[in-house]
């Protein structure tokens, strides 16, 4: 029976490579006039694993093995692999087959839809195909169940245990310091910087830098490539074959840049997965907010540090000397560092990025319990950002269509980006206290033991350890704000003449 287990792991995942390299390629450059039967291609495949994971082989198997005098006799592995194929088909079974394979073609299919619309501006295009999902999606949440909150139903696929309990408490905290924050940095003198907007750069020598960056992060171009998209993103297709995307804009080079670093470190996390795991349930990130610490971890505590650009600044110079001529390291680092309410959130600071994932958290619990309409969305977008950060957007395209997520049908997704920043800012702490030399080294440009950690302590389990179990054997503690707003208040502090704490 283990055997048998075994080969059908194998076969899913066969299965699911494929979708991948299928969902990369559409996503990536696919001819427009492909897209439908791609679609329909992608639903059925992703209707073959789903009926796979939940097929009567898969529970005959589970409940043999689950069996005390079998289960006792698994190795490490293979308990945690029936453990989560467990959790899966108690999860999954409860959604009918038909309702999954037409989800499925829908957001394959949508995303092209939302791509398009975005480029119009045109929300009214994508409206019919978003009110579909969202309906599909509220299926789902009443074949899945939830104890307290229909939202909880979609947090459990993201982050297992994370509940709309956990999270308003969380998300509270951290709006008590970073708003008043916020004000203050407004209220001060601001520093120095520079208007890289209206400066060309040339997209070509963007990707030979981000291409160097991620060399010099440990990327393997032996287990990944490098790709162009509309919103940046990360693959694993098989463990020597995760691929990273990224967005050049000519005006903003910026945007490249941290959108490769922060692909990056997705792309190392699934690059460095301990083999072993291979063809089983837990050879991908113990969760997604664990995943976009890694991400963030990159993005933010490595490359928006200042240390980082002492040794890259000359580098980056160097592709582009005319436009930086007249442009110091230290401007280049309090440019890309301005607290500055953005619109897009992919651009935003560090400080505002949590609020725009707090916004999108509030639509979307409105969104699913019937409190707003898909028609609503625009204003409802428009008065949140006014709200949080000032802002209101002059089109749909800055506002309610710059997300992917929707159009993939990611609902409940969003919140494990905050809980990311939550996670790195503790991995921040713990790794400096075992690389006492941490700063030297980025002014070194030496991030190799950076990564070498990371994989020790994070990448190599995969799947095999829960992100508390990760938290508590790297920190000894459990997820808390306290970590990232203190480092939040530090670094502004020295960019910003902050005089008072906020806490």
């Amino acid at each position: 029976m283990e055997k048998q287990f075994r080969e059908l792991l194998a076969k899913m995942n066969a299965y699911s490579s494929a979708i991948k390299l299928m969902a990369w390629d559409l996503r990536t450059g696919a001819p427009k006039k492909g897209v439908p039967a791609r679609a329909q291609a992608l639903g059925m495949l992703s209707t073959e694993v789903f009926l796979l994971s939940t097929s009567d082989l898969m529970e005959t198997c589970l409940c043999d093995l689950e069996k005390m005098d079998k289960h006792e006799s698994l190795d490490e592995i293979m308990k945690a692999s029936v453990k989560e194929c467990r959790r899966n088909i108690d999860r999954v079974r409860r959604i009918p087959k038909e309702l999954y394979r037409e989800f499925a073609t829908l957001t394959a299919e949508a995303e092209s839809v939302w791509e398009e619309a975005k480029n119009r501006n045109d929300f009214a295009m994508f409206r019919p195909w978003l009110e579909k999902i969202v309906g599909m999606t509220k299926q789902m949440i009443g074949h899945l169940g939830y104890e307290k909150h229909p939202y909880d139903a979609l947090l459990e696929d993201f982050e297992p245990g994370m509940t709309v309990e956990k999270l308003d408490p969380l998300f509270a905290e951290m709006r008590a310091r970073l708003v008043p924050l916020l004000a203050r940095i407004k209220s001060s003198p601001q520093p120095s910087t520079i208007d890289l907007e209206t400066r060309c750069f040339d997209p070509e020598k963007q990707k030979a830098f981000s291409l160097k960056v991620l060399e010099r992060m440990g990327y393997d171009f032996q287990a990944g490539r490098l790709d162009a998209s509309e919103h940046p993103f990360t693959i694993g297709i098989t463990s020597g074959d995760v691929r990273i995307t990224t967005h050049y804009d000519p005006h903003d080079v910026k945007s490249a840049l941290f959108g490769s670093i922060h692909e990056g470190g997705h792309g190392l996390y699934e690059q460095n997965i301990d083999p072993i795991l291979l063809d089983t349930p837990l050879h991908t990130g113990s969760s997604m907010g664990v995943h976009e610490s890694q991400s963030r971890f990159w993005e933010n505590m490595v490359g928006h540090s200042q240390s980082f650009w002492i040794s890259m600044y000359g580098e980056l110079c160097s592709y582009f000397p005319e436009q930086l001529n007249d442009v110091s390291s230290e401007d280049f680092y309090r440019t890309i560092n301005q607290v500055s309410p953005s619109l897009i959130r992919v651009e935003a600071d560090e400080l505002t990025y949590n609020l725009h994932i707090m916004i999108r958290y509030e639509i979307e619990k409105a969104l699913l319990t019937d409190q707003i309409g898909v028609s609503d969305l625009p204003r409802v977008w428009n008065e949140k950002m006014q709200e949080y950060l000032g802002l209101t957007p002059p089109d749909d395209k800055s506002g309610v269509l710059q997300d992917v997520h929707w159009a993939g049908g990611g609902f409940g997704y969003f919140p494990s980006y905050a809980l990311g920043n939550l996670y790195s800012a503790q991995i921040l702490q713990a790794m400096k206290k075992d690389i006492p030399d941490f700063e030297d080294r980025l002014r070194r440009g030496e991030l190799l033991e950076i990564k070498d950690w990371l994989v020790e302590k994070i990448h190599r389990f995969g799947k095999l350890k829960s992100p508390g179990e990760l938290l508590r054997d790297i920190t000894g503690r459990e997820m808390d704000s306290r970590c990232l707003l203190d480092y939040l208040e530090n670094k502004y502090a020295a960019i910003y003449p902050v005089k008072e704490s906020c806490k």
